[in-house]
């Protein structure tokens, strides 16, 4: 197909590529990718376009996965599944349910594609457990040459690190082999708490929680956590009446209104954000751990996010709550704190330090550029590394400074796709 309009989720990014596909097998994929070479095509995958940067845009070939949705294998001995690149996160909980299986940790959407999520480096927040491409052992790819290569840590292991999260810059990914484990229950604690207070108990919240996570609101002191934590039951999920009102009703529809109104009137955001903040409850309950970590994102937005060392939260959390009550901004949309353990992915925001993740968000439609400017410099003044899917500002000279194996991922990258067949603009700005 040709002059087919693609857009981002939050309409942040279009595109109108100059032919598109949707293969439904690996060897469809590799001839996709060998005929937009002879054509001097660069070729992009996109997944459900959830990302706010344009890391998915191209001009050239657009691949998308609707096609290569299997679950291929299940291996409940060696703990784990090979699944294609296009199967919803949400599809993939359900099958392996179905299995008395399940991830051991993700964020809190579920409607983006396996792939998408693993290579922008989706994470949700864990003590012990990281991102989605930490449960990754293995991946299928077609590189620029058309060729076909399955990689592990034992087989192509630089490729395989580099590729993981990898933005599509190394292959197109077409299947992932990741580890998953028995099914299991959360039990979910949410509660009102004092910023300050949370900050003075960050030690402990996260050494005594499995999955600790928080929001605050600009413009007040108030926050609200959340605990999770595993269990052995009995399921105790909420009422059918208390999840329709919190997490549709309000969550959702009077969230929206809300926002809308603000967008009209901004000088009322910090009352709404004190009346909001304070309107919730505790809430107990406990169920299946995908229905714990997922909630539903109806509301549109823009979002930043920056993966800062853990150490530096209290302080960077501080400094943004100064530069909001400075009062050159009013935003709507709670800030979102959560909670990473180290890993070994060499593109992944965690690489090698115990991180903490700030995301800011700010209703579409309503401007956001300066307050991501000015928070973005509180963020790079510790190291921050930006999610690769979010808006930022950075690029490769600032990107060698806090990635210590970048330049083995565009060495690996200069051996796989020499003519970066896979590049983009978006690319060319944070890999070169």
């Amino acid at each position: 197909m040709t002059g087919v309009l693609w857009r981002t989720w939050a309409d942040t990014h279009r595109a109108r590529p100059r032919r598109t596909a949707a293969p439904t097998e690996t060897a469809e994929v590799a001839a996709s990718v060998r005929s937009a070479a002879e054509e001097g095509l660069r070729v992009r995958m996109v997944g459900a376009g959830h990302s706010f940067t344009d890391i998915a845009v191209t001009d050239g070939l657009m691949l998308s996965p609707s096609g290569l949705t299997a679950l291929r294998s299940v291996d409940p001995g060696a703990g784990t599944v090979t699944v294609e690149a296009g199967l919803p996160l949400c599809d993939l909980n359900d099958r392996l349910a179905e299995r008395g299986l399940a991830l051991a940790n993700m964020g809190d959407i579920a409607v983006q594609t396996v792939a998408g999520a693993v290579q922008t480096g989706t994470h949700g927040t864990g003590r012990d457990s990281g991102g989605l491409a930490g449960q990754v052992v293995g991946m299928e790819l077609v590189l620029a040459d058309g060729s076909v290569v399955e990689c592990s840590a034992e087989r192509e292991p630089a490729l395989f690190q580099a590729a993981r999260v990898g933005m599509g810059a190394f292959g197109v990914v077409t299947a992932l082999t990741l580890a998953v484990r028995p099914a299991f229950l959360l039990h979910a604690r949410e509660e009102p708490m004092p910023l300050e207070e949370v900050l003075e108990r960050l030690p402990e919240l996260r050494a005594d929680n499995a999955h600790f996570e928080f929001y605050w609101f600009p413009h007040t002191g108030n926050t609200n956590t959340k605990r999770n934590n595993i269990s052995d039951g009995p399921v105790r999920p909420l009422s059918a009446f208390r999840a329709w009102l919190d997490d549709d009703f309000l969550s959702n529809r009077v969230f929206e209104y809300t926002n809308r109104l603000c967008r009209r009137l901004p000088s009322l955001i910090p009352a709404v954000n004190q009346v909001s903040s304070r309107a919730l409850s505790p809430r107990t309950y406990t169920d299946v751990s995908h229905a714990v970590f997922t909630s539903v994102r109806d509301v549109r937005f823009v979002e930043m996010e920056y993966a800062v060392p853990a150490e530096h939260l209290a302080d960077v959390l501080r400094e943004a709550r100064s530069i909001v009550d400075r009062g050159g901004h009013r935003v709507s949309f709670p800030v979102e704190v959560r909670f990473a353990p180290a890993d070994d992915v060499w593109l992944s925001t965690a690489y090698g330090r115990d991180t903490a993740y700030v995301a800011v968000h700010v209703y579409q439609g309503m401007p956001y550029a300066a307050y991501f400017a000015d928070l973005e410099a509180v963020f790079a003044s510790v190291g921050g590394r930006p999610h690769w899917g979010k808006i930022h500002t950075r690029d490769r000279a600032y990107l060698e400074g806090v990635y210590p194996r970048l330049e083995e991922a565009l060495e690996v990258r200069e051996r796989v796709d020499p003519r970066h067949r896979f590049g983009n603009a978006y690319l060319d700005r944070v890999l070169g």
